[in-house]
């Protein structure tokens, strides 16, 4: 699905090319039943015209009926090829453009969300190494699939229709052609091969004007559909950290950008409005020379030559209208044409960019170094680490940490300590397979599960037990677990809303605090008792005692569990008892990542101090410096 056309045919081969395939027959029979239906259509005008053409005609002895007779016809034709036909060919065309979308989209979603990381990933590039992240993928996958897969079925039914209306205007035409003055040599398909001509000329020269168009119509749709993706995306990131805009009273700066981003758009959907409306009127004088004055000529010398009588010549002009009609298809589907060339390439875009990261070091090595390498080796040996180095993008960046040899054995507890930005998280990153640049090799037990817990927790919009249960599924667990896992972490107030997605009303994401929000983390842990466990300032948000509190419940529940932690705090945490927790220190200094045992236990009251909120040290200091006075 890398192509336009790889894109459009991925259903029709796919798991589901039955249901494609006899939606798409259905339509195609509907669409030339809608054709044949035109010809009787022009054929029932042609015996109305004529009948109020000789409605005073003394031979004529019933000029009323036969108007209301033909009449009625007409409107039965009428009702037959517009809410028969076309109204059923409308109804299975929308369920073929409702499966096509959410095949595609189902298909997307599998590619991003795979165990490569591929949404993570593709959201990676560089304008500089030539690969750049497609923008608003969730717009890319929403919105410009749903327009695609419209816009392809209807300008797919336009062919079709065109093909149809062909063979059989075209059959009727020839059939009722008669000689033309001047054209004798063409015989009886004088008045036919003038009408071909007719539409020939007019229709390819009108097709050319609106190709003009057109692909300004397409340049400025992909400009809008960035523009319109750019804004909403600032418009749902800033109802996510609404409080902190509060907070800062930061609406005024917020303001500045909305309206910034909203300049684009307006420009640009001026523009595209100049287009549109040129269009527009473009395509409404075609269609009244075309319908009126272009039509209607061919068959005017023969009428005139008395040739023709007045019914052949309405038949055959309204013929003639409804083949350019039909044969303009391109013309009055340009503007769609144009969106669909737009969606469809935003959509290729997404297809290309997935398939560009299912490599990720092979992607990661055009724009910088990327050598990790990932092996495992028997658990008693743990987590090893070696000959590591990370950088940032570019292949002369100089490496920003570095860690020679790192061994973390089963069941150790290690504290990752340095200076705010020395490298503490991209150093686990980088063990995960998340940090792009660099090289070294890690080394996992193998067999072991691991399970990375951030400091920002977003919660899904499922039920409190699968939140719990993630990233499982919770029909892994059952609820006796999973209440002894959530009582464990201290929400046992929750255990009975566990099969509830909401409460009064609100998700579990805006229910729970964030303090509470790290105890469902804990809650996770203990479910799933990984045995390498991976503490990105996953506390964060506790207080002194939730923290010594997480980390209990951990000791507690898991017992044989390898745990890699990075806190901001000066000293690990211990427990209420004055235990330490962890067992060594990889200290970063100078871009350099050294392990070394504990420093040697502090008093538990000096131990309290030092992890108290600022207040706490405040006084401690105060207090030291009144004892040096004295």
């Amino acid at each position: 699905m890398r192509s336009f056309w790889g894109l459009m045919k991925a259903y029709w081969f796919s798991e589901r090319w039955k249901e494609a395939w006899t939606l798409t027959i259905v339509i195609a029979l509907l669409t030339a039943l809608s054709s044949k239906a035109g010809v009787w259509f022009a054929l029932a005008l042609g015996e109305l015209g004529n009948s109020i053409a000789f409605f005073h005609d003394a031979a004529n002895t019933s000029p009323l009926q036969a108007i209301l007779t033909n009449a009625g016809i007409l409107v039965l034709l009428v009702v037959l090829k517009d809410a028969g036909f076309t109204g059923v060919r409308g109804l299975v065309s929308a369920t073929l453009h409702r499966k096509w979308r959410g095949w595609l989209n189902s298909q997307f979603n599998k590619a991003l969300l795979d165990g490569n990381h591929t949404h993570f990933h593709a959201q990676h590039g560089s304008a500089a190494g030539g690969i750049v992240a497609p923008d608003n993928i969730d717009q890319r996958i929403q919105e410009s699939i749903k327009d695609m897969t419209g816009g392809a079925i209807g300008l797919a039914m336009g062919v079709l229709g065109v093909a149809t209306s062909l063979y059989f205007i075209g059959e009727n035409l020839i059939g009722s052609s008669v000689e033309v003055k001047g054209l004798e040599f063409l015989g009886g398909y004088g008045s036919a091969v003038l009408a071909f001509l007719a539409v020939a000329i007019y229709v390819p020269l009108n097709t050319w004007i609106a190709v003009k168009l057109g692909r300004l119509l397409e340049r400025l749709n992909i400009r809008m559909q960035q523009a319109e993706g750019s804004y909403r995306s600032e418009l749902t990131t800033f109802l996510r950290r609404s409080f902190h805009v509060a907070a800062s009273h930061g609406e005024d700066v917020q303001k500045s950008m909305h309206d910034k981003l909203y300049v684009d758009i307006d420009k640009t959907w001026g523009k595209l409005n100049v287009v549109n409306n040129s269009y527009t009127s473009f395509e409404l004088i075609y269609n009244f020379l075309g319908a009126r004055i272009v039509a209607y000529g061919p068959g005017l010398v023969s009428f005139i030559h008395n040739r023709l009588d007045y019914k052949g010549y309405i038949t055959g002009s309204e013929m003639v209208a409804q083949l350019i009609s039909q044969c303009s298809w391109f013309i009055h589907v340009m503007p769609a044409i144009a969106t669909l060339r737009a969606n469809s390439q935003r959509v290729t875009e997404l297809a290309n960019a997935i398939e560009n990261v299912q490599h990720p070091q092979a992607f990661y090595s055009q724009t910088g170094q990327s050598d990790f390498h990932y092996a495992s080796q028997n658990p008693v040996f743990g987590l090893t680490i070696q000959k590591l180095e990370l950088a940032h993008q570019g292949e002369d960046a100089t490496p920003f940490l570095s860690a020679a040899n790192l061994r973390f054995r089963r069941g150790e507890w290690t504290f990752l300590k340095g200076e705010s930005g020395c490298g503490k998280t991209s150093l686990i990153k980088a063990i995960n397979g998340l940090w792009p640049y660099g090289r070294g090799t890690i080394v996992f037990p193998d067999g072991v599960k691991s399970f990375y817990a951030a400091q920002e927790v977003k919660l899904q919009q499922v039920s409190l037990k699968q939140l719990v249960c993630l990233p499982g599924s919770e029909h892994d667990h059952g609820d006796a677990q999973v209440a002894s896992a959530l009582h464990k972490a201290g929400l046992g107030d929750f255990i009975e809303h566990m099969a509830s997605e909401s409460r009064e009303g609100k998700s579990w994401d805006q229910v729970l605090s964030g303090g509470q929000k790290q105890k469902l983390v804990v809650a996770r842990i203990i479910l799933q008792q990984p045995g390498l466990l991976f503490l990105d300032e996953a506390t964060g948000a506790l207080d002194p005692e939730g923290k010594i509190a997480f980390h209990q419940a951990i000791k507690d529940n898991c017992p044989d569990v390898t745990v890699i932690s990075v806190m901001h705090e000066a000293v690990a945490p211990r427990s209420a008892a004055g235990t330490e927790f962890y067992h060594s220190i990889v200290l970063i200094a100078d871009g350099v990542a050294t392990k070394k045992p504990m420093a040697p236990t502090l008093p538990v009251e000096l131990t309290t101090i030092l992890t108290q909120p600022r207040p706490v040290e405040d006084k401690w200091l105060r207090f030291s410096r009144r004892l040096k006075q004295k």
